[in-house]
């Protein structure tokens, strides 16, 4: 049994803070995720993809942002349920919770914070009748590590942001790179569209539209992809290829989460935002892209403006009658739970002759 005082299901951006804003409340935490590593989305999805609206940051990879909140957290000592997924939750006579993994791993705690994103991801596959025969064998719904397209012959799929973004990003490291989609219109940031189309224009991208993917060719890996335009008259060709990723987002569902007993509106878990974030069950708490509130915005940065209320109500629950003065981190310092201490520098009583 892991016990702890904040049990943070989501290990993405707005978990990672959270272990920061309970350390300074000396609250400890553990975080589960279903994925091996923390970071969410920004680990598993895109990386290497900048992210602009971080305060203090005017641009900062995905995967970076990550690394940077490890770090603040650190001196909290945080611990991990990693690989694994939040299955059940019990709540006991004194209040407290009990949440146990698919792998059975069990966590106690007297505060439960949701914080799982969109909760979990799988991608909206193309209706191409062989291509789970070609997955990781040449399909890629994720580009993950960029480096292993460089110098191959790409194919991309899509008319959105995450479509526009990698043609523009690959096309400085692939040897080739066509982008398909089944309109002419693309649906992403004006500037994206431009750049493709200049990308275009200089003849570093190709892009077929309308057209769409229609079957895969190679016997043991993916050899060419099948495309079928439709213009006056529809027409059917072979693009040999290394890598086919269709980019037609994500599908996000709450998984077991859905089944605790909370009050759930279109996928995403009910919150007071008037107060603390709590759920309809006393204890529990949903903060990120998880939630939902009147005039609720998904953003990162809101997240993490999210788990510094919920920590502040967390330590009610954990100590309760008990009184929390709030300081700002310039006066109070910082005390790490591994001994370390952090503190600006103390201003020098001196006259002046």
């Amino acid at each position: 049994m892991i016990k702890t005082d904040i049990l943070i299901i989501g290990a993405g951006p707005t978990g990672l803070f959270t272990v920061f804003e309970a350390g300074l409340l000396k609250l400890k935490c553990h975080l589960i995720d279903a994925l091996p590593q923390p970071g969410g989305q920004c680990s598993e999805i895109y990386p290497k993809k900048p992210i602009y609206d971080i305060p203090a940051y005017p641009e900062i990879l995905a995967g970076d942002l990550t690394e940077k909140l490890l770090e603040q957290g650190k001196q909290f000592k945080p611990g991990f349920t990693l690989g694994e997924r939040a299955e059940t939750i019990e709540k006991l006579e004194d209040g407290s919770f009990i949440v146990t993994t698919d792998k059975g791993t069990e966590h106690h705690a007297p505060v439960v914070a949701i914080a799982g994103g969109l909760g979990s991801f799988e991608p909206r596959k193309p209706p191409i009748h062989n291509i789970s025969a070609f997955e990781d064998k040449g399909v890629n719904y994720i580009i993950k590590d960029p480096e292993v397209y460089r110098n191959k012959r790409v194919v991309i799929a899509g008319g959105g942001d995450s479509a526009l973004d990698w043609t523009i990003y690959l096309a400085d490291l692939a040897k080739e790179v066509t982008l398909i989609h089944r309109r002419n219109e693309f649906r992403g940031a004006l500037d994206s569209v431009e750049k493709v189309q200049e990308l275009k224009n200089q003849g570093r991208v190709k892009l077929i539209t309308p057209a769409e993917v229609t079957s895969l060719v190679g016997d043991h890996k993916l050899e060419a992809v099948v495309v079928t335009q439709a213009q006056h008259i529809q027409k059917e060709f072979e693009i040999e290829t290394d890598f086919f990723i269709p980019l037609f987002g994500l599908s996000p569902k709450l998984g077991p989460i859905a089944n605790w007993g909370l009050e759930i509106e279109k996928n995403a878990i009910k919150v007071n935002n008037a107060l603390d974030y709590q759920t309809n069950i006393p204890g529990i708490f949903a903060i990120g892209d998880v939630n939902t509130y009147p005039g609720k915005l998904k953003l990162i940065l809101c997240g993490f403006h999210e788990a510094t209320l919920m920590c502040q109500a967390a330590y009610q629950i954990i100590n309760p009658g008990k009184k929390y003065v709030l300081k700002y981190t310039t006066v109070s310092g910082i005390d790490g739970f591994d001994g370390t201490r952090k503190e600006a520098p103390k201003a020098v009583i001196k006259s002046i002759n």
